[in-house]
């Protein structure tokens, strides 16, 4: 279950079903972001890929005949219409048309009209139709997917077509739940299944053998645990995430003082980073010391180079020195991401804030918790976005504590000019009247013994106090793979395929409204103790994304929760 080697394994088979010569690619907006997050420019060019180009921008009219075009777009009404432009007025010799999902057979018979000089080769559809970001982890680029807390028609649309690519690729045809409660994840639910019924010779693969559980889809909705996508991370990838953004696997430098010219656009994929691969789920503290050590090996080198007397060592040079340019790159190109991570870290009193957080998430200390936060968020030197993200935290935790202070925090943020709004908006997404299951640890003690093991597991600072936090999802997946009851929680929406005790053996989740880089990590630490997870989302959400996300689906909908913190709300419709 790799989604990269999926999406690489289609694009491999474009290039060698066009034969040899030189090939153009002509794609869509989103095909291109699908197809360069796993393949770099130079992998292309190897499979004589030479020219790429977008259907959905200006063009030139040139003609080359004497090049093979394979096109590799999704089967919208707009590119079929571009594609069909295309064909009656080709500038290629001839045309390898791959579609990225389910085309109707009209629209395959509308092409086939268009072609009257006969240039098309091939018609076929490879499903790699989302975005895949690590082997278990994809997105489908969908930053706003609610209205009114109901899904938006287009970003349904793409999540159902986004899912089934995501099945066809892996060959599952899964039991489907969805968490009990949530329209959305029902709605979804319902029409993933309606195309699976529909297209159900696609999905006919090998039965499960001995008895084995068919596999699973679950389709959670982000508003059941608000609270993992407002916290700090310390771990490489989710770090940079939250406080640099990775937008299709790139990092934007550009507006960071001190960054070399060539550094100020970087490529984050596991593919095509050795360095970031093996790093990219480690600590921060972590990463400080094996780059350090990664530098003591450059710098070695570097002195070995410097020996140049003989003709072998000429020879060991030439040869070497590919290696040793890359390794050089990698060096610098980390050295200047961790340099910004270390520097905001400090400037923004990351652990501070970050300790009081995972304090919050996780023990019920309500009143020393409220002064350590009015004192934290009253702080000039204190970032206002950190401050908002600890109110939202403690508004979450003591929504319905009998001493609950939220309005007084809310009054300490608004004299610091915050948008003070998002925490009434935050409630009425996620509050407890919609979750469902419990998000925030009560002491238990289970609790008490997890976090015994937390402070002995690291003596790294970074390990322990700050890492005590694991999403909703971990517990979620754990209590499937150990074969507990998902209904009526998580009802099977095709209930024909359930009557089997054993627990999944593949399971493939995806939660509307985002997930996080912290929850990719739990499917990672699961993946290696055996089992196989895939996890997705509607998008990848970083704290400042999330808010965005929660803003946009609360917009125009009238409030009932939050009366306390009516003189917050942003517009009169939420009166």
């Amino acid at each position: 279950m790799n989604l990269i080697s999926g999406i690489r394994l289609y694009i491999e088979k474009m290039c060698s079903e066009s034969g040899p010569g030189m090939k153009n690619m002509l794609l869509d907006r989103e095909t291109t972001s699908i197809i360069s997050m796993a393949f770099s420019q130079s992998d292309m060019l190897q499979r004589e890929v030479y020219l790429f180009e977008r259907l959905d921008s200006g063009r030139s009219n040139e003609r080359m005949k004497y090049l093979k075009c394979i096109v590799f777009i999704r089967p919208t009404k707009q590119n079929i219409q571009l594609l069909a432009n295309e064909l009656r007025s080709p500038k290629y010799g001839s045309y390898y048309i791959y579609f990225s999902n389910i085309i109707p057979r009209t629209d395959i018979k509308f092409l086939a009209e268009c072609d009257e000089s006969e240039s098309v080769r091939e018609v076929k559809e490879f499903y790699a139709d989302y975005l895949s970001v690590n082997p278990n982890l994809f997105s489908l680029n969908i930053p706003l997917s609610m209205q009114r807390l109901n899904w938006l028609p287009e970003a349904l649309t793409r999540s159902v077509q986004g899912i089934i690519g995501v099945l066809l690729t892996l060959r599952l045809n899964p039991v489907i739940r969805y968490r009990a409660g949530s329209s959305v994840a029902q709605n979804l639910a319902k029409q993933i299944f309606e195309q699976i019924t529909k297209d159900s010779t696609l999905f006919e693969f090998r039965q499960q053998e001995n008895g084995a559980a068919p596999p699973l889809l679950l389709i959670l909705d982000r508003r059941d645990d608000p609270v993992t996508p407002l916290l700090h991370q310390w771990t490489y990838q989710a770090m940079v995430h939250e406080l640099l953004t990775i937008r299709n696997n790139r990092l934007d430098l550009s507006n960071v003082q001190g960054i070399p010219n060539d550094f100020k656009e970087l490529v984050l994929s596991g593919e095509q980073d050795e360095f970031y691969s093996k790093n990219m789920y480690a600590n921060f503290g972590e990463i400080g010391s094996t780059i350090k050590s990664l530098m003591e090996e450059f710098q070695r080198k570097a002195k070995d180079h410097k020996k140049v007397e003989s003709i072998a060592d000429m020879k060991n040079f030439i040869e070497s020195y590919p290696q040793f340019k890359k390794m050089s790159g990698t060096v610098q190109k980390h050295l200047c991401i961790m340099g910004e991570l270390s520097n905001l870290t400090n400037k923004r009193n990351l652990f501070e804030v970050s300790e009081l957080e995972q304090e919050i998430a996780c023990k019920a200390e309500h009143s020393a918790q409220l002064q350590r936060i009015k004192k934290i968020i009253a702080d000039e030197r204190i970032a206002i976005n950190d401050a908002i993200k600890l109110v939202a935290l403690y508004a979450l935790r003591y929504e319905r504590h009998a001493n609950c202070d939220t309005s007084g925090l809310l009054q300490i943020i608004k004299m610091r000019s915050a948008q003070a709004h998002i925490i009434p908006s935050l409630i009425e997404y996620a509050g407890t009247h919609v979750r469902q299951g419990e998000v925030f640890s009560l002491v238990r003690i289970t609790d008490a013994v997890k976090l015994t093991r937390n402070l002995i597991k690291g003596l790294k600072g970074v390990e322990n106090v700050f890492t005590q936090h694991t999403p909703l999802l971990k517990e979620t997946l754990e209590d499937i793979f150990k074969g507990r009851e998902l209904d009526p929680l998580y009802p099977a929406i095709n209930s024909e395929l359930v009557p089997f005790r054993r627990p999944p053996q593949e399971v493939v989740v995806f939660i509307i409204g985002g997930t996080t880089y912290e929850e990719a990590l739990a499917v990672h630490q699961l993946n290696n103790n055996g089992y196989r997870v895939i996890l997705g989302g509607t998008t990848i959400h970083n704290s400042q994304s999330f808010i965005d996300e929660v803003l946009a689906a609360t917009e125009g909908l009238q409030f009932k929760h939050t009366k306390s913190m009516m003189k917050y709300y942003a517009s009169p419709e939420n009166f």
